[in-house]
């Protein structure tokens, strides 16, 4: 197999393959659709794809499945290649008072779609990962974010503590998760240019950048936990 064909991934379920589409952050090379289905949803696919000139393949259900990871895919699959990322530069540019978060250190993918499309939805500008290679587990990251992991804008920093300084030089106020000497997440205001960084499951935010932080937030529980 050749090194273009093996940076191909396959998107599963038509709102990935829609999300695909609808992204300046990948290729999208061709859309399976199992032979036999025709709905109206279908064929809107269908006329996105050819206004792209992305080829759509009309392919036996044994072939969907056989490309297919899950069995969730309702006959529909895209054929895509690597995900493109922007630089930290170009996330802040990208609105005159970003909102910009990272997410360190969420190591499951579904945790991971899920919380990037909460960002989505809450109208963050961009995102910020560390470098990893989320490429195995791009079909999983699309469907659970519901394709909003094919429309956020994302770069890569090697380290959140790079990341904070980066955007601090460019007069965005550095926030945080925390528990504790945080204010209500509420009473944030996120409308002033903003870098907030998300911790993960296990090991949440370090020490180190908490101290560091312009702001801290939290969300506030509606009741105990042991």
């Amino acid at each position: 197999m050749d090194e273009q064909a093996q940076a191909r991934t396959i998107l599963e379920g038509r709102i990935s393959a829609a999300a695909a589409l609808a992204s300046p952050y990948r290729s999208v090379h061709r859309i399976l659709i199992a032979e036999g289905k025709n709905d109206r949803g279908l064929r809107w696919l269908a006329h996105r794809a050819a206004e792209q000139d992305v080829p759509v393949v009309h392919a036996p259900e044994e072939q969907i499945n056989a490309l297919a990871q899950g069995t969730s895919h309702g006959g529909v699959l895209a054929e895509v290649g690597p995900r493109r990322t922007l630089t930290l530069d170009d996330l802040v540019g990208l609105s005159p008072a970003p909102f910009i978060v990272m997410l360190d250190g969420i190591e499951d993918p579904y945790n991971f779609g899920h919380a990037l499309r909460a960002l989505y939805a809450a109208g963050a500008d961009g995102l910020v990962l560390r470098p990893r290679n989320w490429l195995s587990a791009a079909t999983t990251v699309a469907r659970s974010s519901a394709g909003a992991s094919e429309l956020m804008p994302i770069a890569v920093a090697e380290t959140a503590l790079d990341a904070a300084a980066f955007f601090r030089e460019q007069g965005l106020v550095v926030a945080c998760a925390a528990a504790k000497d945080a204010v209500p997440v509420e009473e944030a205001d996120f409308t002033q240019p903003l870098f907030l960084l998300i911790g993960g499951e296990k090991r949440g935010v370090t020490r180190s950048f908490v101290d560091q932080a312009d702001l801290r937030v939290w969300i506030p529980y509606g009741r105990d936990f042991p």
